[in-house]
């Protein structure tokens, strides 16, 4: 079986997130070779014709799809598994309706709502309507993810909430949101597709050791991206809740599938969540191509269930055959 390991046209210059996913790339081809399968690279090409050619010349028997953005846009990963779709090939992850939802986080929270699941309030531009001026808030990107420009200052009162989506707009580009801030603990949870279904791998929770009162618990852009900063080494992934509070992880299980059943996500997905000082289990966002590195929490969380990386990689490959 050749099984193509597709990824996003990376430039040199390109900034660590991209970065990954060559890591990605690199790592996913050896682990496939390692069962006896070949395992080409390419960057994909977002021109029919011209990917028309690419799939022709190195006839995949499916597409492990790393395309995470063109030119640098993450929303424009849906591309990808269109061009997929129109030519016929199997391919990993999900498809490109999925893709344009989860990408929207204003969307995907409306659809959140719809659906009956709990997720923070939140307020767009231009009208900002519900914006409590006194209460805190969270400004983030609505179609960028990898927390780009995510820092301390996104956590701003109401009042504030114009200026610094503004700013960011101007900085980053992109429309820009706010999402009330639920001061309380970070969980993160690895969803894999296996042949009965979605499998809730073990969950992970993000704690924030010798952590400044002053400061908001986020896991900001430095925290992700710069390993030697002081966010990074000190947001440590701990693994055991299901065996500390199963009632919680319980819960947290129950709304991971309820996600993956609402956006009919496929392959991988990664399901953020805030529990508030009360208990509640709130829904922040819902990634359908979650980092596949090595050394992500994906990979953390399938060696805890007993999986090593060649067995995550050659079940997401197995799991998108016909």
């Amino acid at each position: 079986m050749r099984v193509l390991v597709l990824h996003s046209d990376v430039p040199p210059d390109a900034p660590p997130e991209d970065q990954d996913t060559l890591i990605a790339a690199g790592a996913i081809s050896k682990a496939v070779v390692s069962r006896g399968y070949e395992a080409p690279l390419a960057a994909f090409v977002p021109d029919l014709e011209k990917f028309r050619a690419l799939m022709a010349k190195l006839a995949p028997d499916v597409v492990f799809n790393l395309v995470e953005g063109i030119e640098g846009k993450g929303r424009l990963a849906y591309v990808a598994p269109r061009l997929f779709d129109e030519i016929g090939v199997p391919y990993t992850g999900t498809g490109a309706e999925a893709l344009i939802a989860t990408s929207d986080k204003p969307l995907s929270k409306r659809m959140f709502r719809e659906a009956g699941l709990p997720t923070p309030d939140w307020s767009e531009p231009p009208g900002w309507q519900g914006l409590d001026p006194a209460a805190r808030y969270i400004v983030k990107s609505a179609d960028e993810d990898a927390s780009v420009g995510l820092d301390d200052s996104s956590v701003v009162t109401g009042r504030a909430v114009p200026a610094r989506a503004d700013a960011c707009m101007e900085r980053f580009g992109g429309p820009w949101f706010a999402e009330a801030y639920v001061d309380g603990r970070e969980f993160n949870i690895a969803v894999l597709e296996e042949k009965g279904g979605p499998r809730v791998l073990p969950m992970a929770e993000m704690t924030f050791e010798e952590w400044p009162d002053s400061r908001p618990k986020i896991v900001g852009y430095i925290a992700k991206w710069d390993d030697a900063s002081f966010e990074s080494t000190r947001t440590v992934r701990e693994f055991g809740v299901e065996e500390r509070e199963p009632a919680l992880a319980q819960a947290l299980r129950h709304y991971s599938e309820c996600v993956w059943s609402l956006f009919k996500l496929r392959g991988t997905a990664r399901v953020d969540f805030r529990v508030d000082r009360a208990g509640q289990q709130l829904i922040l966002e819902v990634n359908p191509n979650p980092g596949i590195a090595p050394d992500a929490g994906f990979a953390a969380a399938a060696a805890r269930a007993g999986l090593s990386y060649t067995d995550l990689i050659e079940r997401i490959v197995l799991a998108a055959l016909p």
